[in-house]
């Protein structure tokens, strides 16, 4: 992927000691890492790429409450709010705009699953959200230039788009000015305890001796979990998405149809993506966590394209375990940078211009590709780790995590510091996936 992500310096200067270390240069670690910094905690941070190197900036950008799932709403609202009051709290420029998103419906029974999504959502956050049931009348005065009409669909105002090219790096740049350490590239290798709690992050470039630590570091995360025991159920989905050339006259919503998906961006063109398609490749990991994930493979086969590949092997072949003073794979690949699925995201493509034709004028720009990292119920693990007090884990975003990182920094930072969570954290914990006891799976 060429991103045009803005520079963030290098930095592989290791401060002897700090209260806390974050692993993963994304949108969560970095607003762990700001959560943290603000409650007047030393942080450092380790990213062994570059800042947002991977699906922090591949994804959508849209920062939403619409359709999100009942049990992560009051995190979302919490989060679309701080998204909002990035700009006039901090100064940074994150690309946040308050455009509102829409679902819209094709068929009445599209129009049925929002209004029933909607009925759960109010069951659980009341009226603290402003998304409406739309006609087909109204979703025409939102996408007034659309060539066809659709059932209705349900919109929420205050939803909005950032930039994931430039969120991150804005954040990281904020960090620096508080004195935060962003270590880069660093690669975290592994975690050094003391009395059976952490004492230090072992880095490729050496030992940081610290309190804490928060690995937030995506795909990435259950590898480096693994050397330490800890198993943390997630797998890996590739999606693709297009970039266009700038055009004038589209919508400034962020719309979703159901078979495509499109927000605007700040250089006046478009990101477009399917609406479901995403490829699971297969890998021994997709073996071992079979069971976990049998409910989720029974409920989402329409929407995967299963695939075999070189990835197999790739991971097959990859150690599991590994001594600290080892290089490991994450200083063999610094970044995840798969091929785009061409079809999928050009056939988005192509509906979209269907929809508004008077763009027709618009050009492919970029195709990339990203994975997400996938937990057995969608839901994030946002939690401690009961063995080894001082670990904590924010990862298995499940392609949400850009939309809804602040809060969950936040979220991750109130856990390290055992001060009132921001939202009930119950429902993210690790041990959810094994009846609260924390098993290996070989």
């Amino acid at each position: 992927m060429n991103q045009n992500l803005d520079t963030v310096m290098d930095d592989i200067v290791l401060p002897k000691k700090v209260d806390v270390v974050v692993i993963g240069g994304g949108i969560i670690g970095a607003s762990t890492a700001l959560s943290l910094s603000l409650k007047g905690l030393t942080v450092a941070l380790c990213e062994k790429g570059p800042i947002a190197g991977e699906q922090s900036s591949r994804n959508w950008g849209w920062c939403r409450i619409t359709k999100r799932d009942p049990r992560e709403l009051e995190l979302s609202i919490k989060s679309v709010e701080m998204w909002r009051e990035f700009e006039a709290t901090y100064g940074i420029d994150t690309g946040f705009r308050q455009c509102g998103i829409l679902y819209a419906a094709e068929t009445d029974a599209a129009m049925e699953a929002h209004t029933s999504w909607l009925e759960r959502a109010r069951r659980v956050a009341g009226d603290t959200f402003d998304t409406r049931v739309l006609s087909s009348d109204q979703v025409a005065m939102v996408l007034p230039t659309a060539s066809r009409r659709f059932k209705g669909g349900i919109y929420t105002p205050t939803d909005g788009r950032a930039e994931p090219e430039k969120a991150v790096t804005a954040l990281v740049a904020l960090l620096r000015s508080r004195g935060v350490k962003v270590l880069t590239p660093c690669a975290a290798r592994g975690v050094e305890t003391s009395a059976g709690r952490v004492s230090a992050v072992v880095t490729e470039h050496g030992v940081i001796q610290c309190q804490s630590v928060v690995v937030a570091g995506g795909a990435w995360s259950r590898h480096f979990c693994g050397n330490l025991g800890i198993n943390v159920p997630q797998l890996l989905l590739r999606a693709s998405v297009v970039q266009t050339t700038p055009v004038e006259g589209g919508p400034d919503c962020c719309t979703s149809t159901g078979p495509f998906a499109f927000r605007k961006r700040v250089d006046g063109g478009y990101t477009i993506a399917n609406g479901f398609s995403s490829i699971s490749e297969l890998t021994p990991d997709s073996f071992r966590l079979f069971f976990l994930y049998l409910k989720a493979l029974k409920t989402e086969s329409g929407q995967l394209k299963i695939r075999f590949g070189k990835r197999f092997f790739e991971e097959l072949l990859r150690r599991r375990s590994w001594q600290l003073d080892e290089k490991t794979v994450f200083e063999e690949i610094r970044t995840l940078d798969p091929e785009p699925a061409g079809s999928d995201a050009d056939i988005a493509f192509e509906q979209f211009i269907e929809l508004f034709p008077q763009l027709k004028t618009a050009r492919i720009a970029q195709r990339w590709g990203g994975y997400m990292d996938v937990t057995p119920d969608a839901l994030p693990v946002i939690s401690g780790v009961e063995s080894i007090p001082g670990f904590f884990i924010g990862t298995g975003f499940s392609g949400h995590g850009f939309g809804i990182g602040p809060a969950a920094g936040r979220l991750l930072a109130d856990l390290v510091t055992n001060d009132q969570p921001l939202v009930n954290p119950h429902v993210f914990r690790l041990g959810r996936f094994f009846d609260g006891s924390e098993i290996i799976l070989d």
